[in-house]
């Protein structure tokens, strides 16, 4: 099954969890430690409440500090009628490498969050996210091609993939598999899915960091 399908097949947990994935693997470009998202994690195991999950964002993007929204260069709530993609230029004023694209799209990431976790809101944020972490990904991985396309990925359309794009591609269909596949029970293995990916993650702008030093 596509990614494109589990995602229009997932209930709300498992869209939830499947955002939240997308952006915790990209904490690293946000200045975030491995444990900021962690409270938004827990909420999903415990069940909490739409109110608590509100809270518990803004607990986050408080941490995690600057401002969210319009002031990141427009885009910052995904499209209205639920294309699910926030990661157009926006402004059209272009950036200053790959490295900054994808920090702006891991920021758009966190804003587009919706406060009040609904399965309409969080579906239409999980699959922006899906595309925005994968051209993060992307956009990181010096082996992508030119022509690599975000959509046919996800449609299930794999040849030629670059490494990094193909493992974050196996990540999220991961994450949802395992959610759809064991409820509740599917959370903690998910976490460690996507911490695996935020470690490799954190390596890869690391070593980008480096070599610009």
């Amino acid at each position: 099954m596509s990614l494109v399908e589990l995602i229009g097949q997932a209930d709300e947990r498992g869209l939830a969890a499947s955002g939240l994935a997308c952006l915790d693997r990209c904490v690293p470009l946000l200045g975030g430690d491995d444990e900021v998202l962690r409270p938004l994690w827990a909420g999903l195991a415990e069940d909490a409440g739409a109110a608590e999950w509100g809270e518990r964002l803004e607990q986050v993007r408080g941490k995690l500090g600057g401002e969210f929204g319009a002031a990141d260069g427009g885009g910052g709530e995904p499209d209205a009628g639920g294309s699910g993609d926030f990661s157009g230029s926006g402004s059209g004023s272009g950036f200053g490498s790959g490295e900054d694209e994808a920090v702006l799209l891991a920021r758009r990431m966190l804003a587009a969050a919706p406060v009040e976790r609904s399965a309409a809101g969080v579906r239409v944020w999980a699959d922006a996210c899906s595309v925005a972490a994968l051209r993060i990904h992307g956009l990181l991985d010096p082996l992508t091609g030119a022509g690599d396309s975000v959509d046919a990925r996800r449609e299930g359309r794999t040849e030629g993939m670059s490494p990094l794009v193909a493992a974050e591609l196996r990540r999220q269909i991961t994450v949802l598999e395992l959610l759809a596949g064991h409820g509740p029970a599917g959370l903690r293995p998910a976490l460690e899915v996507s911490t695996e990916g935020r470690r490799v993650l954190r390596a890869v702008v690391s070593r980008r960091s480096r070599r610009r030093g």
